[in-house]
């Protein structure tokens, strides 16, 4: 794991980076695998296609251990996040220390897909159905298996670097 020591969306040097910070939007951790090797990641860049089946698609760091693991067993879990779940985020997005590791910080239930946050109230069951190499990259989209959608009366969102209510 990598504690970043810089604002990631700091003035320099990357401003596809700074873009992407004012585009912001509800933050979701994707997981998957099982036992020692589970793995997961704060993904803010994704969108839900809706159709006969409906797709999610995220962009994830292709050095990341989930990407490996997702691609590697085919399935995993997408969950929203709330606002109560906003040191969780920094701690799978690689920002914040995680003392005994990331799936000790909170209850996680396995599920067909791999481990589901037990606090999240929406999540989506998944399946990769493909993966591309897009800029540094890895375009993945998934076909929602299973589903379920709650209140979340407080989204966690993220906005130029920071999280907002």
């Amino acid at each position: 794991m990598t504690i970043h020591t810089g604002h990631p969306f700091a003035e320099e040097p990357d401003p596809a980076r700074r873009l992407r910070g004012r585009v912001g939007g509800t933050v979701s951790l994707w997981t998957a695998g099982a036992g020692r090797s589970r793995a997961g990641l704060t993904v803010t860049s994704y969108l839900v296609g809706a159709g006969e089946e409906t797709r999610i698609i995220g962009l994830l760091d292709p050095d990341a251990d989930l990407t490996e693991t997702l691609l590697a067993t085919g399935v995993g879990v997408v969950q929203l996040l709330t606002w109560e779940h906003r040191d969780l985020a920094e701690m799978f997005a690689g920002t914040a220390p995680a003392p005994g590791g990331m799936f000790s910080q909170a209850p996680f239930d396995q599920v067909t897909w791999g481990p589901r946050l037990a606090g999240a109230t929406t999540w989506a069951g998944v399946r990769v159905e493909s993966e591309l190499a897009v800029g540094w990259s890895r375009l993945v989209t998934t076909v929602v298996e299973e589903l379920e959608v709650g209140d979340d009366d407080e989204p966690l969102q993220h906005r130029r670097g920071r999280y907002a209510r």
